[in-house]
């Protein structure tokens, strides 16, 4: 697409990809911010998700590195559920490539609003335990789905990883945040070429939002790791209503 990038825009963009790249690195929803942001500026919901996953990428690729140096990334647990994830986001982004823009607009909206309803649940209450209770052929049926859902639009997608993690896979909430950055770094760059692919990414903006992502996730993923991440959520709701109102309203 050719549409100019402005000052006052970039910096817009920088200073909502360091906080969404923040948000996204100790909970999840941080697309609730930015995607918004790039349907104002770029018009086209369908280009707005695409671009975002330059940023996402980058972003988690930050956060990952960070926690994997002080050795918070459970590898062992993640491995099998690298491929069904994979596999369902590039199945969501082939959909979401074909989408009508107006209606991926209001797609994007409603996401959004479960986004700010999910958050009324304190991350912290979830207490893990050590004990999968994930097994075949649940395991992937489940991973599957989040990554149809993380690579159809991409938006409230940490909430879904983290439950499962925690929840089923008995992750504590600094490690299940740890293994939900790799998990869609993982499949992003297969999402992100399938939008590539059909035309759908605006470099530009995708490069200037990733540098506030990348900055963001990296000072998240090394506040979560010394002090914790329960006080986050009352700005994401926050903000993932606001951005679900400018989405389904205007």
């Amino acid at each position: 697409m050719d549409i100019d990038l402005d000052l006052w825009t970039g910096v817009f963009l920088v200073v909502g990809g360091f906080a969404a790249g923040f948000i996204n690195a100790v909970a999840g929803g941080g697309s609730a911010i930015t995607l918004p942001v790039l349907v104002e500026f770029l018009g086209d919901a369908v280009v707005a998700n695409g671009t975002n996953r330059v940023a996402i990428l980058l972003q988690n690729l930050s956060g990952v590195t960070r926690f994997h140096q002080s050795g918070k990334v459970p590898w062992a647990q993640l491995r099998p559920l690298i491929i069904p994830t994979v596999i369902g986001a590039v199945t969501g982004a082939q959909v979401a490539t074909r989408i009508d823009p107006i209606l991926m607009k209001r797609v994007i909206g409603i996401a959004v609003l479960f986004v700010a309803a999910s958050v009324l649940v304190k991350p912290s209450t979830w207490e893990g335990d050590g004990n999968n209770r994930l097994h075949e052929p649940w395991r992937t049926v489940v991973f599957l789905g989040l990554g149809f859902y993380g690579g159809f639009i991409q938006t409230g997608v940490g909430f879904l990883f983290i439950g499962a993690l925690i929840v089923f896979g008995g992750m504590n909430l600094l490690t299940g945040n740890a293994a939900k950055l790799t998990l869609i770094a993982s499949y992003t760059f297969l999402a992100l070429a399938t939008f590539i692919w059909a035309g759908k990414v605006h470099w530009v903006a995708g490069f200037v939002l990733a540098g506030g992502n990348m900055a963001g996730a990296w000072v998240a993923a090394h506040v979560a790791i010394s002090k914790g991440t329960g006080w986050v959520r009352w700005v994401l709701m926050i903000a993932a209503i606001v951005a679900a109102a400018r989405m389904l309203l205007t």
